[in-house]
């Protein structure tokens, strides 16, 4: 569907979500949130759909909240019906719903991993959106800040949460606390981003990522994504191995564990259906 706020592309079992509100660094105000809550909940439902890119349009990844939404609200209100027609149901209780806080949760528990392509400026919401991806890869002239303390506000969205299980308590207090803004290569060095690429091989790189991972049986994917997540809450090892046994019996009774051991014995490339 056509939206007002966000550029969605499918090609084959990979979507790509572009945030596009450049003349204002894609800013979130409340059409984006809701369009971007709205097409994250369907893309967690459609089946052809197995990697998810997130992408800003023009220099900025997103530079957080429209802060304008507060200073002149009465610009921002929603009278358009076919956005608000996107609103989740009542029966929908994810938290925040409607807005990138809903999205960040919908991103960490659907099975499907989430990379995204930072092409800019990642600040405040813009790098909480980031942080809840399950990788982020960073362009050369992408910038990282935790901008919140700035604007006179703790951090929102997951990032508090996310941010000291990528760099550790130290670096995320201090990112936090002064709210600097860092560049792509430091984001790397202290584990928040996967890799840097140059700027114009940045959406090829994600792409060509997106696809390895789409061409892996999708149910393992999946159940490997919420193993990782479990596992950095788990304090019992036994307990996290439980469940990897568990997952592992699931699997094997699933039409693609046979066709990955037919495909190994055959010598030949496997077919995967989610099945």
């Amino acid at each position: 569907m056509a939206y007002k706020e966000l550029i969605v592309e499918k090609d084959g079992p990979v979507a790509i979500i572009t945030l596009n509100r450049p003349e204002a660094g894609n800013s979130f105000d409340m059409i984006m949130g809701i369009e971007f809550d709205y097409e994250i909940m369907q893309l967690s439902e459609d089946r052809d759909i197995r990697v998810i890119i997130v992408t800003g349009a023009g220099r900025f990844f997103s530079t957080g909240i429209d802060l304008s939404m507060f200073v002149t609200p009465e610009r921002h209100a929603i009278v358009d019906e076919s956005v608000l027609a996107l609103m989740p149901t009542v029966e929908d209780q994810t938290f925040g719903k409607g807005t990138a806080v809903a999205t960040a949760i919908r991103i960490r528990n659907m099975y499907k991993p989430v990379i995204a392509a930072v092409n800019g400026t990642a600040a405040g919401l813009g790098i909480a959106v980031a942080l809840a991806c399950d990788i982020i890869i960073a362009s050369e002239n992408a910038r990282f800040s935790m901008a919140f303390v700035k604007r006179g506000v703790v951090p929102d969205t997951g990032a508090s949460f996310n941010l000291p299980r990528l760099v550790g308590i130290q670096k995320a207090c201090e990112l936090t606390f002064t709210g600097d803004t860092i560049d792509a290569a430091e984001a790397a060095r202290i584990g928040m981003v996967s890799r840097v690429i140059p700027h114009d091989e940045l959406m090829n790189e994600a792409r060509e990522l997106a696809d390895r991972i789409a061409k892996n049986p999708p149910l393992a994917v999946g159940l490997g994504k919420q193993q990782l997540y479990q596992a950095m809450l788990e304090t019992d090892m036994v307990e996290h191995m439980k469940r990897e046994v568990d997952n592992m019996g699931r699997l094997m009774g699933t039409a693609d564990f046979k066709e990955a051991a037919s495909a190994f014995l055959e010598k030949r490339e496997p077919v995967f259906k989610g099945e």
